[in-house]
């Protein structure tokens, strides 16, 4: 407001900007204007970003390493956020990190508390333990450092063992504990889907050892059938169900069944909630329908009018000269076509693409004419009287 007083009245007595008031229109006020000044702020001021707003993660690409970073761990845990502010990234900016990280990590206790990072941010930030486990398959076969402790995959597992280990009291526990235990459950999820372990030929495999560590979790998770608990159960089952009842069948074994007994027991027996009941019947559900997958019966072979009961779904539709419509899917079609051509004898000038048709003077035209209906014919003269009628009001 005071700027604007200070716009509107220049130095000097209010009569200085005063108009006056003879003539038909009054004339536009003089208005006095403060040169434009120039702004030495920033582009990248706080100023222009949203309250809570973290640029460093948004703008940093890690392009440069690990210049400015006094310790591996301010390093690390920046790129572990910039991943769950940027999730997009990590294709782009995985292998500039894993560089970065093999010219720091040269000792059984850096690799070490490199472990224990990716662990703390894949259990403790929401959604991240998707790329969490992308990130620990990406280092396990990256990393060039292998102590004596260990390689990276074998720090990672040892770590999670430990976790492993207190299960019972976790699934016991507060509803802390449980929360931090469902996070470690479904981290270890997503390792046992994404970490591969390459053979001495070649081949790729899942840990085994996560493989039966999912499936005592989920016997810890149904033995204690709190609300959190079996949540927990069902979203380990809908992420991994499909591969853990595949391997198990490989071996013969028919613990999914038994997982699925479990379920049935719980909804009849336990005191949950009647949406969780539902969450696990839903399961059951989706089970049955062999969690959702859609399998080739047979390979891809031609349509026929045998074996694609659509196969005549975008055929024309012809008709006979009773008016009778058919098409390419009626038993009588050849015959019945072969009549339809022989009628279009009639049209000896006919083409296809209806522009040349026969004209007036034309036997066909004549024709017409000399058979048209007594009703029709007196109904077009009575037409013909009452429109030259109206011309002539």
């Amino acid at each position: 407001s005071e700027h604007l007083q200070q716009a509107r009245i220049p130095s000097g007595s209010q009569e200085e900007v005063s108009v006056s008031d003879s003539g038909p229109e009054m004339a536009e006020p003089q208005i006095a204007v403060d040169p434009v000044a120039t702004s030495n702020l920033s582009v990248k001021a706080p100023e222009f970003y949203p309250s809570g707003y973290n640029q460093n993660f948004a703008d940093s690409s890690f392009e440069d390493g690990y210049d400015g970073y006094l310790t591996l761990a301010e390093y690390v845990q920046d790129f572990l956020n910039h991943l769950a502010e940027q999730p997009g990234c990590f294709e782009t900016e995985i292998e500039q990190f894993a560089e970065t990280v093999n010219g720091w990590v040269t000792a059984d206790e850096t690799l070490q508390e490199l472990v224990e990072l990716i662990y703390q941010q894949a259990t403790s930030v929401p959604n991240f333990s998707y790329m969490g486990a992308r990130l620990c398959n990406y280092l396990s076969h990256h990393l060039t450092i292998s102590p004596q402790s260990g390689s990276f995959r074998q720090l990672l597992l040892q770590r999670c063992q430990t976790e492993y280990e207190n299960r019972d009291e976790a699934a016991k526990g507060d509803e802390t504990s449980r929360k931090q235990f469902h996070a470690f459950v479904l981290f270890l999820a997503e390792l046992y889907l994404n970490l591969e372990i390459k053979g001495t030929k070649g081949q790729v495999t899942r840990a085994e050892i996560l493989q039966e560590g999912l499936r005592e979790l989920l016997n810890v998770l149904f033995s204690n059938p709190v609300d959190n608990n079996l949540m927990c159960a069902v979203k380990l089952l809908k992420l991994t169900g499909s591969v853990l009842e595949d391997a198990w069948k490989e071996k013969g074994k028919n613990y999914m069944e038994e997982m699925i007994q479990r379920i049935e027991n719980v909804v009849l027996d336990a005191n949950c909630s009647r949406d969780v009941k539902h969450m696990l019947l839903k399961v059951v559900e989706l089970r049955s329908s062999n969690w959702g997958r859609v399998h080739e019966t047979s390979p891809h072979t031609k349509a026929t009018p045998e074996n694609d009961p659509n196969y005549f779904m975008n055929e024309p539709t012809f008709y006979t000269s009773d008016g009778v419509p058919f098409t390419a899917a009626d038993p009588d079609y050849q015959e019945k076509y072969q009549e339809l051509l022989e009628r279009e004898d009639l049209f000896p000038d006919y083409e296809e693409n209806g522009m040349a048709l026969a004209g007036p003077g034309d036997q066909y035209f004549n024709d017409l004419d000399n058979k048209m209906d007594p009703e029709i014919e007196e109904a077009y003269e009575k037409f013909c009287l009452e429109s030259e009628h109206k011309r002539k009001q």
